[in-house]
């Protein structure tokens, strides 16, 4: 009797389906909340009070600056609203050039320009971090970054995943609860996203404070690197 492992066929699924092998999208776009989490840790604390990842934060951030609160820049807000509003576009035109084929090779074709993006942010923070263009390169690569992300999220559609975000999420979470009256069925991966974006806040303060810049952009950049080369285009495990 051969002892031989049976060779791949039409009975396993990710032979029957690509688009199936690596991690499903779920918990990607998880580790990515983690990864927001960082990357606004590290541009609220250590780059003059701006946001890189969450815009709803830096539109009230610039509200803040152009009325002349104290700690906060408008050119620096500017600059990072501008630099993800860039991303986007970017990240809609790959939508347009790779959204109608595979799933998995647009999601890991996005990840690894952001793992690129994030990755040199991260050596300018350790090679350059006193230099007078600093804190505007690191904005610009970071933003640039969030914004491809965003616009790929959103095209992607799973739903309660932003990666960016939590009003919906936190809202969701309430008003369809048992206690408001509905089912409260999306509840387990509402609840992990809140987790999550705290999880990486958490890390990335901590990181931040302690050892600078440099070490939570290089930990987001290869924690988006291991995502762009093990993500499936599927939501779930089948």
């Amino acid at each position: 009797m051969s002892t031989e492992p049976p060779e791949r066929g039409t009975h396993d699924p990710e032979a029957r389906d690509p688009e199936a092998r690596g991690l499903p999208l779920v918990v990607v776009l998880l580790v990515l909340t983690v990864v927001s989490g960082l990357i606004d840790a590290v541009s609220y604390l250590g780059l003059h009070h701006v946001f890189t990842a969450n815009m709803t934060g830096n539109v009230v951030v610039l509200g803040f600056a152009a009325a002349g609160a104290p700690g906060f820049s408008v050119s620096h807000t500017a600059a990072s609203l501008g630099c993800f509003l860039a991303g986007a576009v970017i990240g809609g035109r790959v939508a347009r050039w790779l959204g109608g084929g595979s799933r998995r090779t647009w999601a890991r074709v996005t990840l690894a320009a952001e793992a690129v993006l994030v990755g040199a942010a991260s050596v300018v923070a350790f090679a350059a971090p006193d230099a007078t263009g600093t804190t505007y390169a690191i904005i610009a690569l970071t933003a640039l970054a969030m914004g491809l992300r965003n616009a790929t999220v959103r095209k992607l559609g799973v739903p309660d995943l932003t990666t960016t975000v939590l009003t919906m999420t936190l809202t969701g979470i309430a008003s369809d609860s048992r206690l408001a009256g509905g089912k409260g069925t999306h509840s387990p991966r509402r609840v992990a996203a809140v987790v999550a974006m705290l999880a990486g806040a958490l890390l990335g303060a901590w990181l931040v404070l302690d050892h600078g810049l440099g070490v939570p952009l290089l930990i987001s950049a290869v924690a988006v690197g291991v995502l762009a080369v093990t993500t499936s285009g599927r939501e779930h495990w089948r």
